[in-house]
């Protein structure tokens, strides 16, 4: 299916919004796999930054739960945008606004584990500029991916 004829819809005065085309399951299993890639980058940038595996793994562990959750209430606010569905650009401005709450989060949980507030700056900012990159890649992956997508009924 062409993007034009997925976007049909906006010429019909639709607006932004519109129901969701991704099952809970969906968005959940996305939610893991991303955490086992960003868990992985996670402990990688916090032991290159504070030379403390355990504190990185504090950093990390903790995040695979938070992020997780934070990352199911992100699908599910995208998967009512109807803005430009299947293209780059919604997978690349997906992944800047997930990275800015992912950042936030991690920068939390970095203050908490090393009380360092240069460290916690310098890991959120080292996984800002690889985590964009990744999620793009990932991103990417999922749209390719059927399982799981809900077909929007007939008008």
């Amino acid at each position: 299916m062409n993007e034009q004829s997925t976007t049909s819809g906006d010429r019909t005065g639709e607006g932004l919004f519109k129901a969701g085309a991704d099952s809970h399951g969906r968005a959940l299993l996305k939610g893991v796999t991303w955490r086992l890639i960003g868990t992985a980058d996670t402990f990688l940038w916090s032991w290159l930054i504070t030379h403390e595996p355990v504190k990185a793994g504090a950093i990390a562990s903790s995040e695979v739960f938070t992020k997780i959750a934070l990352f199911y209430v992100h699908e599910r606010i995208w998967r009512v945008l109807k803005f430009a569905p299947n293209s780059h650009l919604r997978s690349l401005i997906k992944a800047i606004s997930w990275r800015v709450v992912g950042s936030a989060d991690t920068f939390i949980l970095s203050m908490i584990f090393t009380g360092n507030g240069k460290y916690a700056i310098s890991i959120a900012s080292a996984e800002a500029l690889t985590k964009i990159g990744l999620y793009y890649g990932h991103e990417r992956v999922w749209r390719r991916v059927k399982w799981g997508r809900l077909e929007a009924k007939p008008a």
